[in-house]
């Protein structure tokens, strides 16, 4: 059975480009969010997320009448659901994952449901989510048949297909990459490979669902870890007097080793959240896991502390000027470089600490955003940053950044390398 018409549920960072590469296609694709900012730039022919060369793919879509946004689900023959997967806010010492958002577009896809049509769960989830959406489905739509009960001969496939992409390079890699497609069923399996081959050349492997969720899990829980050990290692080298940066380029001249670069935490909405899933469902077996959680959390309060005592360092250089005379600058607030995304971003955090706690001013440097709607970050550009920062703290290594002129009576504090040349 062809798909004519698609559906992508949550127009973000993977949404939107999901739903621009099939409609790149020559597919019609309908995509649905709650925002009507974001349906009506979309309708225009633009975007709101800085994802390079996704601009002209939207516009194309848009101008041929393949791509559509909308604030309600309408008939199709696959839905893909690509929306947030965030925590509940309940303070538990482990964050407890909160399925709103997937069960919110899983009952408003339900009415428009019908026989032989395929959904995909692509929200990154704790394992046993593309079950339970299963069954919001069967629930909210009795007439209809689902694979959990019946098997092979359902009325309606479902399955889950993480997304495997790199902010940046989300054009390229949603096209390149190999996917994981976890049905329900086999026949669950087969209808989602047939949809990703639209426009997917890499490998489609199947494997069932909750290997699927998994898999997403472990690709950046591996990846905390391994940021966790260098980060641990940064503070163990700054105790001990030791250049870290030119110590991981030694290492790493081993064969077998690769160490990663610190930074002042981890960001984003997938390493620095999808560890806590793993942690969620098995606490008392993911040791591991946790502590690297925990070890990369607590690098950005280190980073924060850090700045403050060179605060208090420059005033005792300097002792004819005024705590409120000093300023500081940021570079950087999004969670990695040469992208616009500040979600969990550790960068951001320090930001925000930084200006509750200083009495000067406190300036955010971030290039790849044209403005902020939030009125706490003082947003200005480098220039301006470097002209009046006594002291540069430098969060984030976009490419902007380099060969900048710091001037010679500034304090710069570097946690991603920025000024190293090792």
């Amino acid at each position: 059975m062809s798909f004519n018409t698609i559906s992508v549920i949550g127009l973000g960072y993977i949404g939107l480009p999901t739903a621009a590469m099939f409609a790149s296609r020559k597919k019609k694709v309908i995509g649905v969010d709650v925002n009507q900012y974001t349906v009506d730039t979309i309708n225009r022919g633009e975007i709101h997320i800085v994802e390079p060369d996704l601009d002209m793919i939207v516009h194309a879509a848009v101008s041929e009448g393949f791509l559509k946004a909308t604030l309600t689900p309408e008939p199709a023959d696959a839905f893909l659901i690509a929306v947030p997967t965030p925590f509940k806010n309940n303070h538990y010492e482990i964050p407890e994952p909160d399925l709103t958002y997937i069960e919110k577009a899983t009952k408003a896809i339900a009415p428009v449901l019908k026989k032989g049509d395929l959904v995909i769960l692509e929200s990154t989830s704790p394992v046993g989510a593309t079950e339970q959406m299963t069954e919001w489905l069967a629930h909210a739509r009795p007439d209809l048949s689902f694979p959990q009960t019946v098997g092979e001969v359902a009325d309606v496939n479902v399955a889950h297909c993480p997304e495997r992409v790199l902010p940046g390079h989300v054009v390229r890699e949603l096209v390149e990459n190999d996917r994981v497609i976890g049905g329900i069923t086999s026949k669950c399996s087969e209808r989602a490979v047939e949809l990703y081959k639209t426009f997917v050349k890499g490998e489609c492997v199947i494997t069932n669902a909750r290997t699927a969720e998994m898999a997403k899990l472990t690709e950046n829980s591996c990846r905390d870890v391994q940021i966790a050990f260098a980060n641990e290692l940064s503070i163990i080298c700054d105790k001990l007097n030791i250049d870290v940066w030119e110590l991981i380029s030694l290492a790493n001249r081993h064969p077998r080793i690769n160490i990663l670069q610190p930074g002042p935490g981890v960001g984003g909405h997938c390493i620095a959240v999808d560890p806590w899933f793993i942690v969620s469902k098995t606490p008392e077996e993911a040791k591991i896991i946790h502590t690297a959680r925990r070890v990369n959390e607590s690098k950005t309060e280190w980073a924060i502390n850090k700045v403050k005592l060179a605060v208090s360092d420059f005033l005792q250089v300097n002792p004819s000027k005024k705590l409120e005379e000093m300023n500081i600058a940021c570079l950087g607030l999004a969670f990695k470089p040469n992208i616009d995304d500040l979600r969990e971003s550790p960068a951001l955090d320090i930001y925000y600490a930084l200006k509750n706690w200083h009495m000067g001013r406190v300036y955010g440097v971030e290039p790849n955003l044209e403005t902020s709607e939030d009125q706490d970050i003082e947003l200005v550009n480098i220039e301006e940053a470097i002209q009046y920062a006594d002291i540069v703290v430098v969060l984030v290594k976009h490419t902007t950044f380099d060969n900048i002129a710091f001037k010679d009576n500034q304090r710069i504090i570097d946690f991603v390398g920025l000024t190293t040349h090792f």
